[in-house]
């Protein structure tokens, strides 16, 4: 028997495989079908998940491990800022470790553990980079613009304005006020399927101001749909909303990040001629799923052939999030 780990970032929910207590790893073909199979929100795993978080070895010098993401759909994300702090906490666990690097695939990046957000609300901060601006980072085509940043995109949507920021995953983000939200599934979904503009698909996402340096952002997500939270949607998010209201948005100083499934912080950072963005939010473990090691190989993982045992973890957390003045749009 091995185990997994049902977790989540802000509600956006994940399957934890640690493949380094496999005695056999899974293929990538296996992965995919074990992702489609147990992130169902139909016939998943104890109601589904965004995806599958997929701990292996290091591959760059210097990190302690390496971490894949499946969505939910089979394909692969080359980063989740949400999943990246549960892997994080994670590694920590089972190394014995609070400061170090995780593998993703563009880049070694540095996770640190923090104070805990409530009591029994484990917190973790995390480095997203790189960050590009350019079309082909996302990419994009006939738009008539080589760079996005809070332009007008008639192609899109009449009147709203839009950034497109590569953290490495591509988001395209709008801030809209309270009524804007209605437009950002019709938009996801075009933008996800059949359409001449976003040859790869983009994550979108909708931005409210609700003050200084404090937002609100909801993301439909490449591969997913609708996600409580989407972490670098959020970071690039920050990003955008201080390259545009400078009067409103601090470098080097939280931005408190409101989303459907709770609240995180971000830092923005600008050193060397570079950004990157630090997200500190919880990393909570909600199951923990005893299965044999050949029902991940076939994907036939149920919730009657699995030993579930909860943590107790998510009842601090709806605790935490209820208590938070969180607005809904």
């Amino acid at each position: 028997m091995t185990e997994l780990l049902k977790v989540h970032g802000s509600q956006n929910c994940f399957f934890i495989l640690d493949q380094t207590k496999l005695q056999r790893e899974l293929t990538d073909d296996e992965l995919v079908a074990l992702a489609q199979q147990i992130t169902s929100k139909e016939h998943g795993l104890l109601g589904g998940a965004d995806g599958v978080l997929v701990v292996n070895r290091p591959v760059r010098e210097g990190a302690t491990a390496q971490m894949r993401v499946i969505n939910a759909d089979g394909s692969e994300a080359s980063m989740c800022g949400n999943g990246l702090r549960t892997v994080a906490r994670y590694v920590a666990e089972r190394d014995n470790l609070e400061d170090f690097k995780v593998d993703t695939m563009d880049a070694s990046l540095r996770v640190r553990k923090q104070p805990d957000l409530a009591s029994g609300v484990p917190a973790f901060a995390v480095e997203i980079s790189p960050v590009r601006f350019n079309k082909e980072a996302l990419p994009y085509d006939h738009l008539g613009h080589d760079r996005l940043l809070n332009t007008l995109v008639p192609e899109l949507l009449p009147g709203y304005r839009f950034s497109g920021i590569a953290v490495p995953n591509p988001h395209l983000i709008s801030f809209v006020d309270e009524n804007g939200f209605k437009e950002l599934g019709p938009l996801g979904e075009w933008l996800n399927g059949e359409n001449p503009y976003f040859s790869d698909g983009v994550n979108v996402n909708f931005g409210h101001i609700l003050g200084p340096n404090k937002i609100f952002v909801k993301t439909y997500e490449r591969g997913v749909g609708f996600t409580n939270a989407c972490g670098t949607g959020m970071s690039a998010t920050s990003l955008a909303f201080a390259l545009i209201h400078p009067e409103l948005a601090s470098f080097g100083k939280p931005i408190t990040v409101f989303n459907p499934g709770g609240m995180v912080r971000t830092i923005l950072h600008h050193e060397n001629h570079r950004y990157w963005i630090e997200l500190i939010g919880n990393a909570t473990f909600t199951h923990r799923i005893a299965v044999s090691e050949e029902s991940l190989h076939s994907a036939t993982i149920t919730d009657q052939n699995s030993k579930v045992v909860p943590t107790g973890e998510q009842e601090n957390y709806l605790k935490f999030i209820n208590n938070l003045d969180k607005p809904e749009f």
